[in-house]
């Protein structure tokens, strides 16, 4: 029997299909026995190292007190592993600051998404059909994963959306028509926990309910980013070229795909965990509900096909 051949260098997961995504807090990443780690640093006087699987790695974000090393990035892209820079708890330490995304550059993206998004982008008409077909998918989405789990959007607020989306002759319409939905739905989860709640950005620390949901939306905003950050980086589409979020905002197409993501599932796991106020360990508890729901839902591959199929498809 022929030995195996020796390859330079594990293969990765494709990104669709990796299962791993960290945030970090008072460590150091660094590159040790050709191994990506973090060392604690929490003050005791043994720190331990921990490894992070970089071939089945998504993104990385890096909260506060953290650093990273050249050797370490590098080995990261290698691996096509995105790495983020975010505040405390995975929110910006202040609440208009964007995430900052550092994208791996060791290997060519795709050109035909890209080249066929910003034909689109070019064209108002295209452009509004776009939006259109955003706010259709965060509708379809949102509705059928918040039935499996118990809670029913009442049929007249999708059908008066859709009427809204339908009339839109704007990409302003349609984010007033996405206004009110978002709107809508916070009701919904507020009657559904019995809480008073209005959507507050940049909520600290509190043992009160409608802070602790305020700030989990934000931190779980926060790993949607990283979805729709991979995803399009995948693809090779710019971010640059957003539809809805304008066109001079740092990170603007990230926040229109992430917006697929975060109405069906940082919302309703947000107001979950949140409604009973805050516990210590309540922040690692949703972060790992929400990947492990990402992952177990396929979210990545939903993500990849419809941006896919929004950029070459004709709508």
């Amino acid at each position: 029997m022929k030995p195996f051949p020796k390859s330079g260098r594990p293969r990765a997961v494709m990104l669709s299909k990796r299962a791993n995504i960290f945030y970090l807090e008072r460590c150091k990443v660094m590159q040790r026995n050709e191994a990506v780690v973090y060392l604690t640093d929490t003050g005791q006087e043994i720190e331990r190292y921990f490894n992070i699987p970089d071939k089945n790695t998504l993104f990385i974000l890096l909260g506060t007190g953290t650093s990273i090393t050249n050797a370490a990035i590098r080995k990261l892209s290698e691996s096509n592993v995105v790495i983020g820079f975010c505040g405390g708890g995975g929110s910006p330490l202040a609440a208009s600051v964007d995430a900052t995304f550092i994208l791996p550059q060791d290997e060519y993206r795709p050109t035909e998404y890209a080249q066929a998004w910003f034909e689109k982008w070019m064209s108002d008409e295209k452009r509004l059909e776009l939006g259109k077909a955003l706010l259709r998918k965060r509708i379809e989405w949102t509705t059928k994963a918040w039935r499996h789990n118990g809670v029913e959007i009442p049929d007249q607020l999708v059908d008066e959306i859709y009427s809204v989306k339908e009339s839109s002759r704007t990409t302003t319409d349609i984010l007033l028509a996405e206004a009110q939905w978002a709107k809508k739905l916070y009701a919904i989860l507020a009657k559904h926990h019995a809480i008073s709640f209005s959507r507050k950005e940049g909520q600290g620390l509190s043992e009160d309910a409608p802070q602790t949901i305020n700030r989990l939306i934000d931190h779980g905003n926060y790993l949607a980013y990283g979805y729709a950050a991979i995803v399009l980086h995948g693809l090779g589409i710019p971010f640059s070229l957003p539809i809805l979020h304008g066109k001079t905002r740092r990170g603007g197409l990230v926040f229109d795909i992430a917006d697929l993501v975060k109405d069906q599932l940082v919302l309703p796991t947000a107001f979950e965990m949140g409604s009973e106020g805050s516990t210590k360990k309540l922040d690692r508890k949703f972060r790992g509900s929400i990947i492990e729901s990402a992952d177990s839902g396929n979210m990545v591959d939903h993500l990849f096909d419809t941006v896919r199929e929004l950029a070459i498809k004709n709508l």
